[in-house]
């Protein structure tokens, strides 16, 4: 294989206007995804693909195209769009979904407007997905609300190229006006929108679908998964840091493409990104061509996307691997141009970000802990976001507390079993969807400290005990980190060690916390407004001592 002997210099773009690019050409075994097979050859480009000619040639290395992931929330790498690019691009990473749901619950359309701002000068092409649930749900304090009125401003430009996933399902089956209106713009604009249901089945499931829905990233069994997929819906199979499905669905034919969903910063430099996945799913006994079209030809073509191919036209975002089974890239393309190199970037580090603070919470005291609802306990298990609902548990059980960190005017307390924090608190800005403060700890005094603390930086993660503390400042909107990757990782390392101390598992700690108030997930979730059960779409009031129907004991 000939490579360029020219070492780039400048920051690789993503979608943005072409610069002039020499001419290349790499040999080598071309894996074409469109037709599923390989043959030898040779592949000529600048910014764009040339041309590809089949020939005889010595090079055993292979050619590809660039990964996509076709559903990812950024935020959730705690890395702003060009930081998060320059830890995957060196992995294969050519483009993302991004879904920027998570800082627009926090800072609205502003917060939507540095996202694509920051994903410019990113070395990883970065489409969005228009918001369609900010905030997920009316039961709960949000910072902002994106509006149809947004969403159809969103969707008139070329960087957004999907309605964001529709997370209330309740209100699709209804036909909630406000809701249709969403996704009509979207279909009217012929661009998908993307679906979030999980456990949907049945007549609710077509419903769901009829209403213009075309995927779906939520399927954790393979029965869930076939369901979908024989009604009609792209099952994107998701292997993230909070949620890994992966080897439940190896097995389902018909699935689409690959997603994180969410992938945190330690997991993307320790573990890699798309090449990870693939990886795993070849190991796992998936056809490595089937593995590569799901990581690159249908999300392009699903999203309509300039790249994801090795055919004339499409964006040069090209792959050098060493074989069909190691999918970390010797060699990284993007638009033409050398990006990165035996997993390390060849261009400059950017400019420092700025940081955007919202905090407007008060702290805590002893009233707001103490439960409203104390017969309904959330049951809760590392790595897993569906929770519980519990009934009558006096065991093993410690206080959950969400604090409503932008306007400061709501609070709401109640127990959990089965995340123990013997000894310690921790308390986080990252708390799905809404983004307020959610803390839980051994005692209430440590519980008021880590959350006092956490006001006190303005936003980010925080985690004490008697004589020691830990923190990651998250200086951007409280989810991401102006700093550079290694400094969050660091960060996060010194967090990891304190909690170990108290055997407590951090990235599980941290991960479920995070998901103890996403009220779209079943069963039992806390806002700051109060206890939620899922299933009934609706707040548990204990006055009356009525035993909730979806509840179990324990």
């Amino acid at each position: 294989m000939r490579l360029s002997k020219e070492r780039e210099t400048g920051e690789c773009r993503s979608a943005g206007p072409k610069t002039p690019s020499v001419q290349r050409e790499l040999e080598g075994l071309i894996v074409d995804v469109e037709r599923g097979d390989s043959f030898f050859g040779a592949i000529r480009f600048d910014n764009d693909i040339v041309d590809v000619e089949e020939r005889p040639t010595r090079s055993e290395a292979i050619i590809c195209p660039g990964y996509i992931d076709a559903h990812i929330h950024i935020e959730s790498s705690m890395l702003p769009p060009r930081s998060f690019s320059r830890v995957v691009a060196p992995h294969g990473t050519a483009a993302v979904v991004a879904d920027p749901h998570e800082i627009a619950n926090v800072a609205g359309m502003d917060g939507i407007e540095f996202m694509a701002n920051d994903a410019r000068s990113a070395p990883v092409d970065i489409f969005f997905a228009a918001p369609s649930c900010v905030p997920a749900t009316p039961f709960e304090t949000s910072g902002a609300a994106i509006t149809a009125k947004d969403c159809e401003a969103l969707l008139t430009r070329d960087d957004f190229v999907a309605l964001g996933e529709m997370m209330n399902y309740p209100g699709v089956i209804r036909r909630d006006p406000n809701i249709m209106r969403k996704i009509d713009i979207a279909l009217k604009r012929d661009k998908p929108v993307d679906g979030h249901c999980p456990g949907l089945s049945g007549q609710d499931l077509s419903l769901y679908i009829a209403a213009g829905i075309s995927t779906d990233h939520e399927s954790t069994t393979a029965q869930e998964a076939r369901e979908k997929i024989e009604r009609g819906m792209r099952v994107f199979v998701r292997e993230g840091s909070s949620a890994r499905d992966l080897e439940a669905l190896i097995g389902v034919e018909g699935t689409f493409a690959f997603c994180t969903d969410d992938a945190h910063v330690r997991d993307l430099m320790g573990r890699g990104h798309m090449d990870s996945i693939l990886a795993k799913a070849v190991n796992e006994g998936m056809d490595p061509l089937r593995a590569l079209r799901m990581a690159t030809a249908n999300p392009a073509s699903h999203y309509g996307l300039p790249c994801g191919t090795l055919s004339p036209g499409a964006r040069a975002h090209i792959l050098v691997l060493r074989d069909i089974e190691d999918f970390t890239p010797v060699e990284v393309y993007h638009g033409g141009k050398l990006c990165a190199r035996c997993g390390t970037m060849v261009t400059p580090a950017h400019r420092k970000d700025t940081p955007m603070r919202f905090m407007n919470a008060r702290p805590i005291d002893t009233r707001i802990l103490c439960p409203r609802t104390p017969r309904h306990v959330i049951g809760a298990a590392t790595g897993r976001i569906v929770t519980d609902h519990l009934i009558d548990v006096s065991e093993g059980v410690s206080k959950l507390v969400v604090v409503d960190r932008h306007t400061g005017r709501h609070a709401a307390c109640c127990l959990m079993h089965g995340l123990d924090m013997p000894g310690c608190a921790m308390a986080q800005t990252i708390a799905h969807d809404s983004h307020n403060i959610i803390a839980t700890g051994a005692t209430d005094e440590l519980i008021m400290r880590a959350v006092r603390r956490l006001i006190e930086l303005g936003g980010g993660i925080v985690a004490c005990s008697d004589d020691e503390a830990e923190e990651v400042p998250l200086d951007i909107g409280g989810l991401m980190s102006s700093e550079l990757p290694e400094r969050v990782a660091e960060r996060l390392e010194g967090l990891e060690e304190m909690l170990e101390h108290h055997c407590v598992a951090m990235e599980g700690a941290m991960a479920t916390l995070s998901f103890m108030a996403l009220l779209v997930i079943p069963h039992l979730k806390l806002s700051d407004m109060g206890l939620f059960d899922v299933d009934a779409f609706a707040f548990i009031d204990d006055k009356d001592g009525d035993r909730d129907p979806h509840a179990k004991n324990r």
